[in-house]
């Protein structure tokens, strides 16, 4: 399936960033969140970030318009009905992430593929709560989404070839450099990432050398 149509769930910082690429890629977003205020806050905090863009010479006006005019907004998953793609990028708490899912499904057309931006938890366990673990998969963007390059995308155990390489695509439409990783906690980045912030700390507790 291509992706041409792409569904937010929240509007925090890795919510907007993803939301952010996508319409630079000329993808209409549909952009969801629990209230009127964190989305407008959210439109605003993407539109700074365009108009930034235009100030570094990146983008000229019209295209920071027309990105902007991609974007809808609404509290209910009906925004979701003809998105091809809808990805959940709440806070990271399986407990939320699953109850989303759940009220979710019954807004999605049928062939509509599902992704969590989860750094860490189970994409098996995640897509078991959906009516489509076939078409779920894990699609953990890095932190700052628009300067990122890696994204990781996660099979669960239920993940068909199909849903892998549309979402392959679909970030290679957005310019950025996929890799796959097997569904483990932490994945691949932060399962290293973690481990070496720890053991930073601990060179700097011992005195082998300072800050600096």
């Amino acid at each position: 399936m291509d992706v041409d149509k792409v569904g937010v769930i929240g509007a925090g910082q890795m919510g907007l960033g993803i939301t952010q690429v996508c319409v630079l890629a000329g993808m209409p977003v549909a952009l969801n969140d629990i209230s009127e205020e964190r989305l407008n806050a959210g439109l605003a905090t993407v539109n700074g970030n365009l108009a930034k863009e235009v100030a570094r010479g990146k983008l000229t006006e019209a295209e920071r318009t027309a990105a902007l005019a991609l974007v809808k907004v609404g509290t209910s998953y009906d925004i979701f009905a003809d998105s091809d793609l809808v990805i959940e990028a709440a806070t990271e708490n399986e407990e939320l992430k699953r109850k989303i899912l759940l009220k979710l499904c019954p807004s999605l057309k049928p062939d509509a593929m599902l992704a969590s931006n989860t750094s860490s938890i189970s994409i098996t366990r995640l897509a078991s709560v959906s009516d489509r673990p076939e078409r779920f998969i894990g699609i953990h963007f890095m932190n700052p989404v628009p300067r990122m390059q890696l994204v990781e995308l996660i099979r669960g155990i239920a993940t068909s070839d199909p849903t892998f390489d549309s979402a392959k695509a679909f970030i290679t439409r957005l310019g950025k450099t996929s890799t796959m990783s097997e569904d483990f906690p932490a994945f691949i980045v932060n399962r290293i990432l973690l481990p070496m912030i720890n053991e930073a700390i601990y060179t700097l507790y011992e005195g082998v050398g300072s800050v600096d």
